[in-house]
């Protein structure tokens, strides 16, 4: 899974006048990111001691991550390779709301109907 991710991860440079500390593994981030998500643990509960970094630089990658769109390119990429070896059946697959994004909406309902007889006299 690895050899697939990685070419996905954008490049971090560093800063030559003041580098300041190297910045951790990709692949030890992942490590950890992966470690909160199945457990379920909180990212500042996330030992120190497994070697994943700490709990916010585990969270701050994701964040980096998935606003440079690497987990929509992975899907993407293991999509295709499941149609390229005739392992995906779209036979069962269900779309909904929460996968694509409605554009603009169908028709707008009428507005909601007053009760009363008239409008209410301005208080100003």
């Amino acid at each position: 899974m690895w050899a697939r991710i990685e070419p996905l991860l954008p490049v971090r440079q560093r800063r030559h006048r003041y580098p300041g500390r190297k910045a951790l593994d990709d692949r030890k981030v992942l490590c950890g990111i992966l470690f909160v998500l199945f457990t379920g643990i909180r990212w500042e509960w996330l030992p120190a001691e497994l070697g994943f970094g700490s709990g916010m630089t585990c969270w701050r990658r994701l964040r980096d991550w998935n606003n440079a769109g690497v987990w929509q390119r992975l899907h993407e990429v293991l999509l295709a390779e499941l149609r390229a070896a005739d392992r995906l059946d779209m036979s069962r697959a269900v779309i909904d709301s929460s996968h694509i994004r409605a554009l603009k909406g169908g028709p707008k309902p009428a507005g909601a109907r007053s009760t009363e007889a008239g409008r209410a006299p301005s208080t100003t």
